[in-house]
């Protein structure tokens, strides 16, 4: 039976109830939907709007049916409207009158509030630390490869020396940002809605602060019409977790290159790549491409949270029960990401030498040429000129900076002496960009540490 049903004089048409049930998407709350019933019942129970006799009672039994969905000795009926329904129903069968006071002072539209609320706070939890084991991979890789040069790139050009280290570092940063935003949209979900009623709270003398305490929520929701229609924690939730999807298909687009025979500074291991179907010799970086990939779901997730609850008026709206699928599969879609892209990181083989050898014939040791002519009194436009018609003479001659003899750079301009060759030196140039932020190995290294430090509060 409906729990709305005495206002009605016959069932709804089954094509009415399918299309109105949230069942098959809300039954994975069916934890927190208990956990909420518990607080809520033991709560009305010591304000004395239910015997604590009957308390205990409802306590007891929505105990029992947790550990029997848990144990498998109890499945979650696929027709019911929604967990809320399902689980009521089941405790008015083991109590009978007794159970059907549990939703004294209560009503749907806070229950299920509470029950997204609860549920993703313990997610965000998980997603942090996905996170934090992703960061400290990076770490671990950077400080190995502290050392090893690389070209940096502007517009997808070789442009100025760095590290691998200092590369991967960009990314930790890049996450730890998320992680802050992930415990923003914490402290922002952390609020208990319980008590607000339907709108307008209740008539009955509940104590919302027994009950936001048994459930370890840190606020109150203020405001009743709020409590129940505030949907502004999972459109942050899947803003946040749109931040971390990009900043993860950025990744794998650099993935994607460097795994190329057209850079092959990394090799993904074998567990994390797969063949082709017709060419013996493909070997496809598929995890990098998906994680790209997928990126568009979590946006598309955080769009329709956006469209759905931006023309409902107050309080609840039927609209509302189109968060619940947006917002799982946003928080299911990045971890399933994380659950991968990490051991990837972790397992790849870099390739120091090709690395080297692409930062070499880059000429991006150039400005640090003109750098050097600068330091012995020349003025940077003339520097820059003089060395913009050496990198062309390397270029006609199939040579780099490094190797190009002391003469022709004399040819060029007489300010050049032997010293040129340690000024372009493409580890002197990476060591002395010593500048907090730069790509020197011993700064690299610093940094590591230091958000190894910041993620292990």
């Amino acid at each position: 039976m409906k729990l709305w049903a005495g206002r009605f004089s016959k069932e709804a048409d089954k094509k009415t109830n399918d299309f109105n049930s949230s069942i098959s998407f809300d039954s994975r709350m069916y934890r927190e939907d208990i956990e909420g019933s518990i607080a809520h019942a033991e709560m009305i129970g010591e304000c004395g709007i239910i015997e604590k006799s009957e308390a205990e009672a409802i306590i007891k039994g929505l105990e029992g049916i947790l550990a029997d969905i848990d144990s498998g000795a109890l499945t979650i009926d696929p027709d019911a409207e929604d967990i809320h329904t399902f689980i009521e129903g089941e405790l008015t069968k083991r109590l009978g009158q007794t159970g059907k006071r549990l939703h004294t002072a209560r009503s749907r539209n806070d229950q299920v509030a509470v029950d997204i609320r609860l549920y993703l706070k313990k997610q965000i939890k998980e997603i942090e630390t996905q996170v934090k084991e992703l960061i400290s991979v990076l770490c671990d890789k950077a400080e190995q490869y502290s050392d090893t040069v690389m070209p940096g790139y502007t517009h997808l050009q070789r442009a100025q020396p760095i590290t691998f280290g200092h590369h991967l570092m960009a990314y930790a940063e890049m996450l730890l940002r998320d992680i802050d935003r992930l415990r923003g949209a914490y402290r922002h979900t952390d609020a208990m809605p319980l008590g607000s009623g339907a709108l307008a709270t209740t008539t009955y003398p509940i104590d919302r602060t027994i009950t936001a305490r048994l459930l370890g929520f840190a606020d109150i929701c203020q405001n009743s019409l709020d409590g129940v229609s505030d949907r502004d924690f999972c459109m942050e939730l899947a803003s946040v977790l749109s931040i971390i999807m990009v900043h993860l298909s950025r990744f794998s687009e650099e993935i994607i290159m460097w795994c190329s025979w057209e850079f092959k500074f990394v090799e993904l291991d074998d567990a994390f790549s797969t063949g082709s179907s017709i060419m013996p010799q493909k070997k496809n970086p598929d995890i990098a491409e998906l994680v790209r990939g997928k990126s568009g779901r979590v946006f598309g997730d955080l769009m329709t949270l956006l469209t759905v609850m931006k023309g409902i008026a107050l309080a609840y709206n039927k609209d509302m029960q189109e968060d619940k699928e947006a917002i799982f599969d946003a928080v299911d879609t990045v971890k399933m990401c994380l659950t991968a892209f990490t051991p990837m990181i972790d397992t790849m083989k870099v390739l120091p030498g090709n690395m080297r050898r692409a930062a070499a014939k880059g000429f991006i040791n150039a400005t640090d040429c003109a750098d050097y002519l600068v330091k012995k009194g020349l003025p940077f436009r003339d520097a820059y000129k003089a060395t913009g018609t050496l990198v062309a003479l390397c270029i006609e001659k199939n040579t780099t900076l490094e190797e190009l003899p002391i003469e022709e750079y004399k040819n060029v301009c007489e300010t050049f002496d032997e010293g040129v060759y340690e000024a372009i030196s493409l580890e002197n140039c990476v060591n002395g960009r010593k500048v907090l932020g730069g790509p020197a190995g011993e700064n690299v290294r610093a940094q590591a540490k230091r958000v190894k430090e910041l993620i292990s509060e």
